[in-house]
């Protein structure tokens, strides 16, 4: 009888974990402030990712680990009858690595090859994790007067750390984290 009450009780225990889990766990990433622009030549994206880097990664950044966001956009045209015309998809990655010596937070931003530095943690962080005025499509490419929407989706890239060390630091992979879609329509 002990050992079906004890199974009972686990059972339970798991079932709600499962179900309602915990807010204790953390706050989970989202994208916030979204905002679309059109130039005359091109339509471009302003947009951040809110709780992305926790505790445990900022103290792993401060300890040299490079970490990077890739941020996916995607551009699509309604059309009736039909499934939606995907007019363009565009591949964000951002990275911060910190330089101990240096004191100097290196990001490197919309997929450029020269880091840009920040003396304080908050700026590398922001920088990190916004997109300032990305181009997501040339005009040319889109219908006129067809709503047009843009999912967005922020995600963490796997941590690789040197020499096997991820088994040492099974932990980094806690530290996974993926948005869900953000949609957002606009008129072109």
């Amino acid at each position: 009888m002990n050992k079906r009450r004890f199974i009972t009780i686990l059972l339970f225990i798991f079932l709600s974990l499962h179900f309602f889990p915990l807010p204790a766990m953390g706050n989970e990433a989202v994208i916030k402030g979204v905002l679309i622009t059109q130039s005359v030549d091109y339509i471009h994206l302003y947009a951040k990712v809110n709780n992305a880097i926790s505790k445990d990664m900022e103290t792993a950044i401060l300890a040299g680990v490079p970490v990077t966001i890739t941020f996916l956009v995607d551009l699509y045209q309604e059309r009736s009858l039909w499934f939606d015309r995907k007019a363009a998809g565009v591949v964000i990655k951002q990275a911060v690595q910190y330089n101990s010596v240096k004191k100097t937070f290196y990001v490197w931003l919309l997929n450029r090859q020269e880091p840009e530095g920040f003396q304080d943690f908050e700026g590398a962080k922001r920088a990190m994790t916004e997109l300032n005025g990305v181009v997501v499509a040339p005009v040319r490419q889109l219908q006129k007067n067809r709503p047009t929407y843009i999912m967005i989706k922020a995600k963490l890239d796997k941590v690789r750390l040197p020499l096997g060390m991820e088994y040492v630091f099974f932990f980094v992979s806690l530290w996974d984290f993926e948005t869900d879609w953000y949609k957002q329509r606009f008129m072109f």
